[in-house]
């Protein structure tokens, strides 16, 4: 009985500690990929020959009116 016992705990504690080494693999993995993108300057000026491909127009008062109408006719 006692051996039975002793089995099952033996077991349990397999899987308690393959739980616990996984999980601070995986937390240790997520801090490192936070830590990559966080050294990463999002708005940074680009370098080489980038150009800006945006275009702002002159907005007159309708303009909000059509495109809040093309987004609901869109069903966004």
């Amino acid at each position: 009985m006692k051996r039975d016992l002793a089995k099952a705990v033996w077991r349990t504690g397999k899987v308690f500690i393959l739980f616990t080494s996984c999980t601070l693999l995986f937390y240790s993995a997520i801090l490192w990929i936070q830590h990559e993108y966080e050294e990463k300057h999002r708005y940074k000026e680009p370098q080489g020959e980038a150009m800006k491909v945006g275009l702002r127009l002159e907005e007159n008062a309708d303009q909000w009116l059509e495109r809040l109408l093309l987004f609901y006719l869109d069903g966004e």
